[in-house]
Formats: structure tokens, C-alpha cells, sequence
């Protein structure tokens, strides 16, 4: 934490994870980073007005991020995967109530 301001860390069912003081965690942030229309400063603008984040905070993700890539992404990799999952018991529920 001392090396990344701004970070803490939360317990939860998922299990660690890497978050903003007061704000989303930090894959939640990356995701709106990454998938901006624009790169680099716009794209933290985007993010922060998304998040209704100051870009400073936005900043403390992504530099988050740029040391523990490999944690980010696979909290992202495991979040698509639950939303894939939960979406295709969703869809089958309703063909069989169809």
C-alpha cells in the first residue's frame, strides 16, 4: 500500500482484491480504461466521468495495474467468465419456460 497511494485491499468471496480508498476496485476501473473510445489522458477521462472518479483516482488504478498486470487481468478474465456463465443459465431458464 505504501507503494500505491490511493490502494487498499478488500476481503470478500472472491477472495483478495486491490481497490480505490472510497471507490471501485481496481479491475472495475481498468475494464472502463481499457475499453474507452480514446487512449491515454482521454481515455482516464472517460473513465472518470464514467465512474464519477477524479482522474487523479483513475490514475492511482491504472498505476496499480501497471505493477500487478497479470492480477488485474485474471480478476477480469474471472468476472467475464462468471457473467458468461450466469448469462447462459439465464437463457436456458427461459427457453425452458418458453
Amino acid at each position: 500500500m505504501d507503494e500505491h497511494p490511493g490502494i487498499v485491499f478488500r476481503d470478500g468471496p472472491a477472495g483478495r482484491r486491490a481497490g480505490l480508498v472510497a471507490g471501485p476496485d481496481v479491475w472495475e476501473v481498468m475494464i472502463i480504461v481499457k475499453n474507452a473510445p480514446e487512449a491515454g489522458d482521454r481515455a482516464v477521462a472517460h473513465a472518470a466521468e464514467w465512474l464519477d472518479l477524479t482522474p487523479d483516482q483513475v490514475l492511482r488504478a491504472v498505476g496499480y495495474y501497471s505493477g500487478f498486470p497479470e492480477e488485474i487481468e485474471e480478476r477480469i478474465k474471472r468476472n467475464r467468465e462468471f457473467g458468461e456463465a450466469a448469462e447462459a443459465a439465464w437463457r436456458r431458464q427461459n427457453e425452458a419456460l418458453g
